[in-house]
C-alpha cells in the first residue's frame, strides 16, 4: 500500500486539521469528541447536521457552509461516528428551532444517530427538539449486510443541498424534514466498480477483482454489487445503470431531472464527463428532460475507481433550492 501517510491511527485528525485550515474562513474543527461546524453560527433556523464515516470527502465536511450544512460528525474510516460526537455537534449549533440529523442508510449510522436524538432532550437540559432525515437512494440492492433497505450514497448531496437551502429562510423542523424525506424519494442511484478501495487501516483492497471484470451496483464502501461482470464498454456499462434507475425511479414522460455523474476517487474528469454524455443522451431517449446536472467527485470511496449515476426527479420546490446560492468547500455558486 502506498498512500501520504505518517501513522494510520493518526490519519483522520491530520486530515481534518489539514480540511478546516485550508477553508478557515469557512469551518471550525472540534476535536474530543470530532466535530466540525460553520465558522460563523447561524442564528433562527433550523441546525443541519449530517456525518458519517470517512473516505467519502468532500462528504460530508466539505458541504458545511451558508445553504448547506451546519456541522458535520466524522467517524473514521468507514466508520459510523459515534453518538458523543452527533450530541456535541448538535449543542454547537443549535439555533432553538430544533436540529435536523441528515443520515445515510447504514446500520452503524442509523444507530448512533437514533441514540443521539434519543438522549439530546436531556443534554444539560437544552430540550432540544430533532428530527431525521434518511437517504437511501441507492438502487442497486433492496437489502445488505450493511442496510435495511436501500444504502444512502451520492442522492445524499442533493437532500443536504437542498434541504440546508430550505433551512435558510427560516423554515421550521418539520418543513425541513418533508423536503428531504420528499427529494430522497424522487432520488435514485446506481453505482459501478472497475477497482477495489484500500482502508488505510487494512493495507490491501477491500476486494479482488479482475483486470478485465467490473462490479456492478457497487456500494461506497465496497460492499459486493448487483453482480460481478465483465469489462465492457462505457456505453453498455451506462445503459445499465440508467436501466436500474428507471425500473427504481419510473418516471413519467416529460419529467424534468437532476443528473450528478459522480466519481468514486480515482476516475478523471474526462469519464465523468463520458458518462454525463451517454447517460443524458439516455435519459432523453425515455423522455426525461435534464434541466440541472452536476458532475465531479461528491461522494467517494477513497481511492476506488469507479462512477455512480444519480437521477432526482424535480419540481419547482425542489429547483428553487437547488438553485439557491450556497458557499461550501466543496459546493459554491450564487451569492
Amino acid at each position: 500500500m502506498k498512500k501520504f501517510i505518517n501513522k494510520v491511527d493518526d490519519v483522520l485528525v491530520e486530515s481534518l486539521s489539514g480540511f478546516a485550515a485550508a477553508h478557515s474562513d469557512i469551518v471550525s474543527l472540534h476535536l474530543n469528541p470530532n466535530f466540525l461546524t460553520r465558522k460563523q453560527k447561524a442564528l433562527n433556523k433550523v441546525a443541519i447536521i449530517s456525518g458519517g464515516g470517512s473516505g467519502h470527502e468532500p462528504l460530508h465536511a466539505g458541504y458545511i457552509g451558508y445553504g448547506m450544512l451546519d456541522a458535520a460528525c466524522p467517524g473514521h474510516v468507514f466508520t459510523s461516528p459515534t453518538p458523543d460526537q452527533m450530541l456535541a455537534a448538535a449543542e454547537s449549533v443549535h439555533a432553538n428551532k430544533g436540529v435536523l440529523f441528515i443520515v445515510k442508510n447504514y446500520a452503524g449510522d442509523v444507530m448512533n444517530f437514533e441514540m443521539a436524538a434519543e438522549m439530546l432532550p436531556i443534554v444539560n437540559g437544552l430540550h432540544i427538539e430533532s428530527a431525521t432525515v434518511l437517504t437511501s437512494d441507492d438502487c442497486a440492492v433492496i437489502n445488505s449486510t450493511y442496510t435495511t433497505g436501500r444504502r444512502g450514497v451520492a442522492g445524499t448531496v442533493i437532500v443536504e443541498k437542498c434541504v440546508g437551502s430550505l433551512a435558510e429562510t427560516g423554515a421550521d423542523l418539520q418543513s425541513c424534514k418533508l423536503l428531504g424525506d420528499k427529494i430522497n424519494q424522487r432520488t435514485a442511484s446506481m453505482g459501478v466498480a472497475l477497482t477495489s478501495c484500500t482502508v488505510p487501516a487494512a493495507g490491501r483492497p477491500t476486494f479482488d477483482i479482475g483486470d478485465n471484470e467490473l462490479e456492478m451496483g457497487v456500494g461506497i464502501h465496497g460492499e459486493p454489487g448487483r453482480k460481478r461482470a465483465q469489462m465492457d464498454e462505457a456505453d453498455a456499462i451506462t445503459q445499465e445503470l440508467v436501466n436500474a434507475i428507471l425500473d427504481t425511479l419510473k418516471p413519467v414522460p416529460n419529467s424534468e431531472a437532476l443528473l450528478l455523474i459522480n466519481g468514486f476517487g480515482a476516475t478523471p474528469l474526462m469519464e465523468l464527463y463520458l458518462l454525463y454524455n451517454t447517460a443524458a443522451n439516455l435519459f432523453k431517449q425515455h423522455g426525461i428532460r435534464i434541466t440541472r446536472s452536476l458532475v465531479g467527485n461528491y461522494t467517494t470511496a477513497l481511492d476506488m475507481a469507479g462512477a455512480s449515476v444519480t437521477l432526482c426527479l424535480l419540481d419547482d420546490e425542489i429547483k428553487q433550492h437547488w438553485d439557491s446560492p450556497v458557499h461550501t468547500a466543496a459546493l459554491r455558486w450564487g451569492k
